[in-house]
C-alpha cells in the first residue's frame, strides 16, 4: 500500500506546482469592467507550512503586480490590496485601442513570514465586442462602499440588479468602477465605519429613465446648490444596501458627443535630412577689445562714487561752524542758563561722592552752633557773571514808568 501511496502524493505536488508556475489566460472584452482575484490560497502551495498543522492561512501575503519588462501596470489596469491578510484585485475597463494586444502582467505573491516570492503571469487578451461603447452611460457615486467592497461579485451584481430595475434595459454592463480616492476625495475619519466611497460607471442600449432624470429638473439642482437631498422616487430601491449621492450623479449620451479630430502633424521617421557636411568655424579668430567695456562697466560707476564721496566729504568736514560761531549767534541768557545748570550738576555730583561729610553742600551759607557763617564749598572756582539770569532784572533807571492819571479833586 505505501509503494502506490507515494506516487500518487508526488504526482499530486507536480501537478500543483506546475499549474502555478503555468500563464494562466483572461479574456475581458473591450468597454466591460474587468475583475481578477489573487487569491492567497492560490500561492500558499509555494510557501513552506507553519511549524504547526493547520496555520499556514495565517501567513501575511502581499502581491507586487506589473506590465512585463516594465516597472508599473498598464494605465487602464488597477490594483488593490487592503491588508496582507487578504485578496488582491486587478480590475479596469480596457477601450478597444487594446483589443488584440496580449497583455502579460507579472504577478509576484511575497510571504513576510518566510520572505520567499512566488512568480505567476497572468496573460490578458482583450477581445472586441459588438456591443461596445453603450451609447448612454451613467455614473452613480456611492457613500457606502469601499471599492474592493464593490468589486465583490455578489455585491457588483446586486446594484446592477437595482439598476436594472430602475433603468429597464435589454442590456446592462458595468463599464468602470473608480475610488473616491482617485477623485480627489479624502480618507474617511476611523469612526463610524466610514467609507471612502467609489464611483460605478453604467453603461446601457436605451435612453435614460424618468426616474433618472429627475435630478436635472431645477428643484432638484437648486437642492444641490444648497447643499441638500434632492427628492428622486426610485431612490427607496437602492437605499436598502447602496447609499447614492444623487447630486453627483451623471449621464452621459454617447450619440449626442461631437467628436473632435486634432490634425497631428506626421512625426516622420525621426532622422535629420541630409543637409551637407559640417562646416567649422575658422581657427584664426578676430580678437575682440573689452577696453570700452571696462570703462562703462567698472571705470564710469567708480568715478561717480568718488564724486559722491568727495562731495559728502566736504559738506560734512568743511561746512562745519564751529563752537564760538555758534557761541557767537546764540543770545547771552541762554549761555548763563546753560552754565548755571552746568555748574549745579557738577555741584550735585560731588555732592554724591562726598556723602560721608556730616555738613550739607549746598549754595547756600550754612550757619552752625557757633552763629558762624560757613561758605559753600565749591570744588571748583566758579567765575562769576553780572549777567541777570532774567531779562526782567534791570537797572531801575533804565526802566520807564508808566503815568498814572490822578484822580479829579
Amino acid at each position: 500500500m505505501d509503494t502506490t501511496v507515494v506516487p500518487i502524493w508526488i504526482y499530486m505536488v507536480v501537478t500543483i506546482l506546475s499549474t502555478l508556475h503555468a500563464d494562466r489566460n483572461v479574456y475581458p472584452s473591450a468597454g466591460v469592467l474587468f475583475v481578477h482575484v489573487l487569491e492567497r490560497e492560490h500561492f500558499k502551495g509555494e510557501f513552506p507550512p507553519y511549524p504547526k498543522p493547520g496555520d499556514s492561512s495565517n501567513d501575511p501575503i502581499t502581491f507586487n503586480t506589473n506590465l512585463m519588462g516594465y516597472p508599473d501596470r498598464p494605465g487602464w489596469l488597477r490594483y488593490i490590496q487592503r491588508t496582507s491578510h487578504s485578496d488582491g484585485v486587478l480590475y479596469g475597463s480596457p477601450t478597444a485601442e487594446h483589443v488584440g494586444k496580449a497583455t502579460i502582467i507579472e504577478i509576484i505573491a511575497y510571504n513576510r513570514r518566510t520572505f520567499e516570492t512566488a512568480r505567476h503571469n497572468l496573460v490578458i487578451n482583450i477581445m472586441s465586442t459588438e456591443e461596445y461603447p453603450l451609447p448612454y452611460q451613467a455614473e452613480f457615486y456611492i457613500k457606502n462602499m469601499n471599492v474592493e467592497e464593490m468589486l465583490a461579485s455578489e455585491v457588483l451584481g446586486d446594484f446592477l440588479g437595482a439598476v436594472k430595475n430602475v433603468w429597464q434595459p435589454e442590456r446592462l454592463n458595468a463599464v468602470n468602477i473608480t475610488s473616491a480616492l482617485d477623485r480627489g476625495g479624502r480618507v474617511p475619519l476611523p469612526i463610524n465605519n466610514l467609507k471612502e466611497g467609489v464611483y460605478v460607471m453604467v453603461g446601457a442600449d436605451v435612453q435614460f429613465s424618468s426616474c433618472l432624470r429627475e435630478v436635472e429638473n431645477s428643484q432638484n439642482q437648486l437642492r444641490c446648490s444648497q447643499e441638500m437631498e434632492p427628492v428622486i422616487s426610485c431612490d427607496k430601491k437602492f437605499r436598502a444596501q447602496f447609499d447614492i449621492d444623487w447630486c453627483k450623479i451623471n449621464l452621459v449620451d454617447i450619440t449626442k458627443m461631437i467628436m473632435i479630430h486634432s490634425n497631428r502633424p506626421d512625426p516622420g521617421t525621426g532622422v535629420l535630412p541630409d543637409i551637407g557636411g559640417y562646416n567649422p568655424p575658422p581657427e584664426s579668430l578676430k580678437s575682440r577689445d573689452f577696453f570700452a567695456d571696462f570703462l562703462i562697466t567698472l571705470a564710469v560707476p567708480s568715478a561717480v562714487a568718488m564724486v559722491l564721496f568727495s562731495v559728502l566729504g566736504y559738506s560734512m568736514c568743511c561746512r562745519r561752524e564751529g563752537v564760538d560761531k555758534r557761541n557767537m549767534q546764540t543770545p547771552d541768557i541762554q549761555l548763563v542758563h546753560h552754565s548755571s545748570i552746568q555748574k549745579s550738576t557738577k555741584e550735585l555730583r560731588s555732592m554724591s561722592k562726598n556723602r560721608e561729610i556730616s555738613w550739607p553742600l549746598s549754595t547756600l551759607p550754612v550757619f552752625s552752633q557757633s552763629e558762624e557763617v560757613v561758605p559753600p564749598i565749591h570744588p571748583d572756582n566758579y567765575e562769576t557773571t553780572s549777567m541777570p539770569l532774567m531779562q526782567t532784572q534791570t537797572n531801575l533807571q533804565n526802566q520807564i514808568q508808566i503815568p498814572q492819571q490822578q484822580p479829579s479833586g
